[in-house]
């Protein structure tokens, strides 16, 4: 079965249905830019040395809703663990760079900076391990240094992944920020860079807001996903840049739970692999709103990925007002990711498109078999006439698309209504004079109107 379409009457029969689907698929908060820190337990200023000691010690130290604030300049630090309440607050101009030591990030399999089949060898740079309230602030960066070769090898932990991929291995890498069972964690104004693994990467997190955010990492390190929130609920992820190696943003849901009511809105993707939901889907994801986000030069652009090894359910997802250009793939929802066999079917349903332009590229819709179709709507879904679709098992709802989805009846091309002219920034380059290095008071900011 190539596809089936429904072509209904009246727009606002669809609308109506789109309406009611957004009104759920979104965090359920009403989600306020994080103020800062209360007060300040500990200033600290850079040493010239490993500065991981003192850091962890003026966090254990530190009263609840009271922030380490690091003033301008380097500082360098292993791992560290956050506490529930204490923020981290990094000055404009305050740079915190990753050891490249893997002995100081080993677990006790002694397995991080080397190869093996699990990858789970190396603790991250900061962890927030079933902690409540607290986060980062600032607008001071965290370097990976991910592009640094390892103490002791001739290898970067970057060539590190290469390796291991060549080798159909995982290389064990420590990720920039974990969070772990945590809740009311807000990352707000930071620039993270050269993440040698994932950037943020959330598990069982309960209600996490990521603000105006810079994610900055070479397009060809892999691994290097922004931020990853799984089985995880109630995350706001707002006004940030991203470019990496590989997912921007990927919503995931394992064995371990479900993610649901995620909202990720008014956002900048540069280079990565786009705006992803998958691909480990066992446990479900439901409720997410993608609304104002612009994807220049991401291989895909909107992709849903999983396979019979780790599918499962995604509903009620709900992409609003979004340009792309420059990809190859800016449709990409697919149900066989990888190669792989299982009962674990990956079905797709109530998945809406609105008001969503792009260029050229191959627009891919591919349900897993006639009696596990995608479920899909679409309003005003329009890239150039180069596009080309490729639909298989599908149940689409389609008005105002072009070009039209094999089988449909043609829709007109009006080029000059793309919206997307004025839409792409540039990237933020100068990272670390950021608004002049001058801390601005956000506490006056409204609520997001969602």
């Amino acid at each position: 079965m190539a596809a089936r379409f429904r072509y209904l009457a009246a727009v606002f029969i669809l609308a109506v249905g789109l309406l009611s689907a957004a009104s759920q698929a979104k965090d359920r908060r009403n989600v306020r830019e994080p103020a800062a820190p209360k007060g300040v337990c500990a200033r600290l200023d850079p040493s010239g040395g490993n500065d991981t000691a003192r850091l962890q010690a003026a966090i254990d130290h530190c009263v609840p809703s009271a922030a380490v604030y690091l003033g301008p300049g380097p500082f360098l630090s292993g791992p560290i663990e956050m506490k529930s309440g204490t923020t981290l607050w990094l000055a404009g101009g305050a740079i915190l760079t990753a050891v490249a030591d893997p002995k100081a990030y080993q677990k006790s399999s002694g397995s991080c900076g080397h190869i093996d089949r699990s990858g789970d060898g190396c603790r991250p740079l900061i962890s927030f391990t079933k902690t409540k309230g607290g986060g980062l602030y600032g607008y001071g960066t965290i370097d990976g240094g991910g592009g640094t070769l390892m103490a002791g090898t001739a290898e970067t932990w970057w060539q590190l992944a290469r390796r291991a991929q060549s080798e159909g291995a995982k290389q064990n890498a420590p990720r920039l920020i974990q969070m772990d069972r945590a809740e009311d964690v807000s990352v707000h104004g930071i620039t993270l860079r050269n993440a040698a693994n994932f950037h943020i990467a959330m598990s069982h997190v309960e209600r996490a807001t990521i603000w105006a955010v810079i994610i900055d990492t070479p397009a060809d390190a892999r691994n290097t996903d922004g931020i990853d929130p799984a089985a995880s609920e109630d995350v706001t992820i707002i006004h940030s840049f991203i470019r990496t190696g590989d997912d921007n943003i990927a919503i995931k849901a394992g064995t371990s739970g479900p993610a649901r009511h995620i909202s990720i809105l008014d956002n900048q993707f540069g280079w990565g692999h786009g705006m992803s939901i998958g691909s480990e889907l066992n446990s479900g994801v439901s409720d997410v709103l993608v609304r104002n986000l612009t994807l220049d030069g991401t291989t895909f652009g909107l992709r849903i990925k999983s396979d019979p090894s780790r599918g499962g359910l995604v509903e009620r997802v709900n992409y609003e007002n979004i340009c792309m250009r420059n990809n190859k793939w800016p449709i990409h929802f697919d149900t066989r990711y990888g190669p792989f066999a299982g009962n674990n079917l990956p079905l797709y349903q109530q998945i809406v498109l609105r008001h969503v332009y792009g260029t050229d590229g191959t627009l891919v819709m591919r349900g897993f078999d006639q009696q596990h179709p995608l479920d899909i709507a679409m309003e005003d879904v329009r890239f150039s006439p180069r596009a080309t679709w490729q639909v298989e098992n599908a149940t689409v709802t389609a008005v105002n698309v072009f070009p039209s989805p094999p089988g449909a009846a043609a829709t007109p091309h009006y080029g000059a209504s793309n919206p997307c002219v004025v839409a792409f920034r540039p990237f933020p380059e100068a990272t670390s004079s950021k608004n002049g290095g001058i801390e601005r008071d956000p506490r006056a900011a409204a609520p997001i109107d969602r």
